[in-house]
């Protein structure tokens, strides 16, 4: 597949203090991120946060991954005050990723969200966050746990499994639904692992998860960047 017939997914930059091979804090995207996409089919291109001109900057794109991140400033969703736990907060990080969610909800742009991603489109749509699971022990960093996926869903759908084992790294979860969400896959603590939209325009799910982690070797997950890229298209 030649680069001219790859459908262009825009996947915004996190900001990153410092890397291992430049100057400058940096502008960066997970390489197991860009490598999934890229290997679904798909021309992955990192944009530059701005909050202005977002709509009129996705008219180029063909489908938008919102990735893995830094949380939410809690006050984007009614919180008066922050947890201990919060980290890597970023107003402008937040503005844009907000604005990206909602316009590609809106406007039926290919949508797959991912960790961070997810808690976004939950917050764009009037969602809530449990800032944190409960320390160590209920957290889930560093885990691979089961996840059951519901059948007939779009996640299930793009996956082809209604079980997997899913890698993730977040404190954080969905507590309330913003509007128009449902659920589509739980771990076995009950936290939310993906969401769809009742009414989307377009194609989108959200997953809690990083499929990037094992897309090089597991056809479920490699199968979401897949489904990405085939709406994209």
């Amino acid at each position: 597949m030649t680069s001219a017939t790859r459908p262009l997914i825009a996947i915004p930059a996190r900001f990153a203090a410092t890397t291992s091979a430049l100057r400058y804090a940096a502008e960066v995207n997970a390489r197991a991120l860009i490598e999934s996409v890229w290997r679904a089919g798909g021309e992955p291109l990192s944009i530059h946060p701005a909050d202005t001109e977002v709509a009129a900057r996705l008219t180029r794109f063909d489908g938008v991954l919102l990735p893995g991140g830094g949380d939410l400033a809690p006050h984007r969703y009614g919180a008066p005050d922050a947890h201990d736990s919060v980290y890597d907060v970023d107003d402008l990080q937040d503005a844009f990723d907000l604005e990206v969610a909602r316009h590609a909800l809106e406007s039926g742009l290919p949508l797959l969200a991912v960790c961070r991603g997810l808690q976004v489109v939950n917050v764009a749509l009037g969602g809530t966050l449990e800032q944190d699971m409960g320390g160590v022990e209920g957290e889930h960093r560093h885990v691979v746990h089961p996840v059951t996926l519901q059948a007939g869903s779009v996640v299930a759908d793009a996956a082809g499994v209604e079980k997997l084992d899913a890698s993730c790294y977040h404190h954080q979860r969905v507590d309330r639904l913003g509007s128009g969400l449902r659920v589509t896959a739980t771990a076995a603590d009950g936290t939310c692992e993906a969401l769809e939209l009742v009414d989307a325009r377009g194609w989108f799910t959200a997953v809690q998860w990083h499929p990037e982690d094992t897309a090089h070797e597991d056809a479920a997950h490699h199968g979401l960047f897949a489904a990405l890229v085939r709406a994209a298209r």
